[in-house]
């Protein structure tokens, strides 16, 4: 009875300080990651809208837009966050798009957690590059084993169709919603 009453007391001193340990270093790593965060979103911002030297931001249907501007204050384009379902996870990603809303500037990939070698190629400049001054009426097309002949057109990566398919949804479906947003009624 002695033995098991000292593991008990054993386990549970090594579990709360294991507990307050870990909440430490949440509380001291946690405003690190936000600050992170903040700084990869700034970075994508200009990113797909590189003739952006400033960005103002608008929230309506709880949706979160960033209007770049440029230095003498002219509309350059809208960044705008989309996610959707991926192969392994959630994909995000940043949409620059033209203040027609018709055309993208370009995407870049915030987060995802697809197959290293395959899905994990759409964040390789070739795949991105295929998504500047897209067209975006009709919506994007996605193709397999030839180049595009549309200006509405990307090419599938080789091996990761299903990861291809899932960026270019979250495009039209982004590219969607800033319409519906930004549109004049």
């Amino acid at each position: 009875m002695k033995k098991s009453t000292h593991m008990i007391l054993t386990l549970s001193i090594v579990g709360i300080v294991s507990g307050a340990v870990l909440a430490g270093v949440y509380q001291y790593a946690h405003p690190l990651i936000e600050k992170n965060k903040e700084q990869a979103l700034q970075r994508a911002i200009f990113e797909v809208l590189p003739d952006a030297k400033s960005y103002d931001t608008i929230t309506r249907k709880g949706k979160v837009i960033y209007k770049g501007l440029d230095s003498s204050g002219k509309l350059v384009g809208y960044a705008i966050i989309g996610e959707g379902a991926g192969y392994q996870g959630v994909i995000e990603i940043m949409v620059g798009i033209k203040p027609n809303l018709k055309n993208t500037i370009g995407i870049e990939i915030l987060e995802s957690v697809e197959t290293p070698g395959l899905g994990a190629k759409i964040t390789s400049p070739s795949f991105r590059a295929q998504f500047h001054n897209l067209k975006t009426l009709p919506s994007i097309k996605l193709i397999k084993n030839k180049p595009p002949s549309k200006p509405n057109q990307i090419q599938a990566i080789t091996g990761a169709t299903i990861s291809s398919r899932a960026v270019v949804d979250i495009v039209n479906k982004t590219v969607k919603q800033a319409r519906e947003i930004l549109s004049p009624s």
